[in-house]
């Protein structure tokens, strides 16, 4: 089994695409209107309109709802990435914080509410894990 895609549902597609991609620097491979995906190394992160919803179960997802998940991104130096986004980002949770397992984190919300880990590890063991 390999995780290979997470989906965010959103009310406005367009919007939550191009913020993903002004934050990430990784261009959007359209569908159709309705989706697209930011496809990196290790895996895809999909946004699909409300409208693809019930494809799957009508009201199985709710845009902008998330309270649980957080969407992960190692970065090269998240210092330098939070002073790029000081202008793009309306919510920044954190400043970039060194974390006790080893990351330096800079954690945000995407204009749906979800939220977004910025990450670079700075420790010998996290640095090993991620084979930096």
């Amino acid at each position: 089994m390999d995780l290979v895609s997470i989906r965010l549902i959103s009310g406005d597609v367009t919007r939550l695409v191009g913020f993903y991609e002004k934050v990430t620097g990784v261009p959007a491979v359209w569908g159709n209107e309705d989706f697209a995906e930011l496809r990196t190394a290790h895996g895809t992160l999909a946004i699909g309109s409300t409208r693809t919803v019930s494809l799957f179960a009508p009201g199985s997802a709710r845009p902008a709802d998330n309270h649980t998940a957080i969407i992960e991104f190692l970065v090269d130096d998240v210092d330098a990435l939070y002073e790029s986004l000081r202008g793009v980002v309306a919510e920044f949770v954190n400043v970039p914080t060194t974390m006790p397992w080893g990351n330096r984190a800079l954690l945000l919300r995407d204009p749906d509410g979800n939220l977004v880990n910025f990450f670079t590890p700075v420790t010998p063991e996290a640095i090993e894990k991620f084979n930096r």
